[in-house]
């Protein structure tokens, strides 16, 4: 695959730094990629990546697989007050069993709840342990899933946890591609359309993640633009020999009258019988929206699969 994509570029190089450019003729994105030197060396398609990048599915069709899966999660969810001081958390570890109908049914065991989580439920204590919980796991057994993933990005109801649920897989999905539903936050969130690209700085360099050899894609505000954009970092790992996106960090914050955030997160995606799951998720985040209580949490989940 990778080579079908690879063209011939014109490299610009400035001051020991190289940069593909592409032509803006043919492209709304024309912001210079510097490429470390191997990259270089292999001749490269930044028009072409950039597509990739705004159109790829892996990450959707891998957290679609997950309900299909026999697996085991470890999970581990912790609530801060507004001085960051613990208020509560809840432990626990997850087991999901596909049955003889192909429907999965989710236990959870070894629950261990503390502060004001020791009732054994923070799904109910907080809307952000809510919105992750159901987004993963259900207490119901569920049928007739599938992992296919064309047309299916689109919000599943009216509620306030649906909306949320469609936008949380915006971020997860398509970053930097736009985040709709979101009051004054405009054209913010897409940052590989014009306007938006020329407040970002563009790298890829190569690297090796668990061995695995990739292309680290990275994406950071310029300084003089670090406080009016979204995104405060954007990495994502693509396995060289076919583009599969292994990993993806993101940084978000923004503030405004309304509400504030300051969102991190970390996904890991592991390989089993051919499929591609999410194994780690790293999540911290603070955020406020007025005439509601802020949510200040953390969440840690370690998937294993049979």
């Amino acid at each position: 695959m990778l080579n079908r994509i690879i063209k011939s570029l014109a490299f610009v190089c400035l001051g020991g730094s190289c940069f593909a450019q592409t032509d803006s003729f043919h492209s709304k994105f024309s912001a210079p990629i510097e490429l470390d030197s191997v990259v270089v060396g292999t001749g490269f398609d930044a028009e072409g990546f950039i597509a990739h990048m705004k159109n790829d599915t892996t990450f959707y069709k891998a957290f679609k697989s997950m309900h299909l899966a026999s697996f085991i999660s470890s999970d581990t969810f912790r609530v801060f007050n507004e001085e960051n001081l613990q208020t509560g958390s809840r432990t626990e570890r997850v087991k999901q069993v596909i049955d003889a109908n192909h429907c999965r049914v989710n236990t959870f065991d070894d629950v261990l709840g503390t502060g004001i989580c020791k009732s054994g439920n923070n799904r109910s204590e907080t809307f952000t342990g809510n919105l992750f919980y159901t987004s993963f796991f259900s207490t119901e057994k569920v049928c007739h899933q599938s992992d296919i993933v064309a047309g299916s990005l689109k919000p599943e109801g009216n509620s306030r946890m649906d909306k949320a649920k469609f936008q949380l897989k915006q971020l997860i999905f398509n970053p930097g591609s736009g985040v709709s539903g979101i009051p004054l936050m405009g054209e913010k969130t897409t940052i590989f359309e014009p306007g938006q690209q020329e407040k970002y700085k563009f790298s890829i360099t190569t690297d090796t993640l668990d061995g695995e050899p990739v292309f680290v894609f990275r994406i950071l505000p310029r300084p003089e633009y670090r406080s009016k954009v979204v995104y405060n970092e954007l990495t994502t790992w693509f396995r060289i020999k076919d583009y599969t996106i292994l990993a993806r960090r993101y940084s978000i914050s923004y503030k405004n009258w309304i509400y504030d955030f300051d969102v991190n997160m970390y996904v890991r995606l592991t390989q089993k019988n051919g499929k591609l799951y999410p194994s780690i998720v790293h999540y911290k985040g603070n955020w406020h929206i007025a005439t509601q209580k802020r949510e200040n949490t953390t969440l840690r989940m370690k998937v294993t699969y049979n």
